[in-house]
C-alpha cells in the first residue's frame, strides 16, 4: 500500500535490488557482417524466448572489450581468439570470462579475386602497379588492421594499408570485380563475400595472420549470477559457418538484422532450441 502511494506520488523508488531481472541486457559488438548477425540473432532470442528487453551497440574491437570488462556490456558473441584480439584478451582476461567457442573455422588474411595471379603475400611486391600500390582494409582498430600492418612490415611490402569500414572495403571490392581490376582486401571467415565472389586467400608462409581461429563468447563475471537464463543461452550458442552464412546472405539482401534473425530463428528451431534454457 505505502509503495503504491510513493508511486502515484510520483516518488522515485529503486526497484533494482527487488526486481533484477528488469535489467536490460546489454550486447557490444563490431560492425562486422558475421558479429551483426551473431549480435542479433542472440538479441531476438533474448527479447523473444527469454522476455528481457536488449540493447545492441556497435563499437570498435578496443571498446568492445573495455565495455565488457567494465561492465557496460553484458557480454559480445564477436570475440576472435586466439590471435586476432590476443591483445584485448591479454588486458582484460581478468575483469571477462570465456565462455569458450560459438563458432570454428574462422580466419582472417589478405583476400584477392581468384583472376589475379598472385598468390603469396611473398609475390605482392613483383605488382604493386597492377594493384595501385593499396591494401583496402576497414575500421583502423580491428584487429586484422594491426596484423595487416604487421604483414607490410614482415614481407616488407611497398603497399598503403587504406582504413574505411567493412562496408566500404566490399563495396571497393565489388567494384574491382565489375571492371576486372587487381585489388587486395582485408578478409575474414565467416563472410558473405566468399559465397558471392570467385575468391582466394593469399597464402601467408610466416603465419603473420596467424592459422585458423575461432570465435568466442565473452561475458561479465557477474551474468550467471544476474541473469542464469542469460548465461545458459550464450554458453550453449554454438553454430556452423554454413548457418551464419544464411544470416548474412538476408541482411546482405536488404532484411533488418533482427528481422534476419527471427527469419533464421523460425527456421532452425531444433538447433536454437538446444541452445535455449
Amino acid at each position: 500500500m505505502i509503495l503504491a502511494s510513493m508511486m502515484m506520488l510520483g516518488v522515485a523508488v529503486n526497484m533494482q535490488s527487488c526486481a533484477p531481472e528488469t535489467e536490460k541486457i546489454e550486447l557490444g559488438y563490431v560492425l562486422w557482417d558475421c558479429a551483426n548477425a551473431s549480435t542479433h540473432v542472440m538479441a531476438a532470442l533474448i527479447q523473444d524466448e527469454l522476455g528481457k528487453e536488449v540493447g545492441v551497440t556497435s563499437v570498435d574491437a578496443g571498446p568492445m572489450w573495455m565495455g565488457v570488462a567494465r561492465g557496460d556490456f553484458d557480454a559480445m558473441v564477436t570475440a576472435w581468439l586466439p590471435g586476432t584480439h590476443a591483445a584485448y584478451y591479454e588486458q582484460t582476461q581478468d575483469d571477462v570470462e570465456n565462455l569458450g567457442a560459438n563458432l570454428d573455422g574462422a580466419r582472417i588474411g589478405l583476400v584477392v579475386p581468384a583472376y589475379v595471379e598472385a598468390n603469396s603475400i611473398e609475390e605482392l611486391n613483383d605488382y604493386v602497379d597492377e594493384f595501385g600500390g593499396d591494401i583496402t582494409g576497414i575500421d583502423p582498430g580491428a584487429g586484422i588492421m594491426a596484423a595487416t600492418e604487421e604483414a607490410i612490415q614482415e614481407y616488407d611490402l611497398d603497399f598503403n594499408l587504406l582504413s574505411g569500414s567493412d562496408a566500404a572495403m566490399t563495396a571497393a571490392l565489388e567494384r574491382a570485380i565489375e571492371r576486372e581490376e587487381w585489388i587486395i582486401v582485408t578478409g575474414w571467415t565467416p563472410h558473405w563475400k566468399f559465397a558471392a565472389y570467385d575468391l582466394k586467400y593469399l597464402e601467408d608462409p610466416k603465419l603473420v595472420f596467424g592459422d585458423q581461429e575461432h570465435i568466442a563468447t565473452v561475458v561479465t563475471p557477474d551474468l550467471q549470477e544476474r541473469h542464469p537464463d542469460v548465461y545458459h543461452l550464450l554458453d550453449n550458442f554454438y553454430w556452423t559457418p554454413e548457418q551464419i552464412g544464411v544470416v548474412m546472405g538476408y541482411i546482405e539482401d536488404g532484411m533488418e538484422p533482427m528481422d534476419a534473425a527471427r527469419t533464421w530463428i523460425a527456421d532452425n528451431r531444433e538447433v536454437v532450441d538446444a541452445w535455449l534454457p
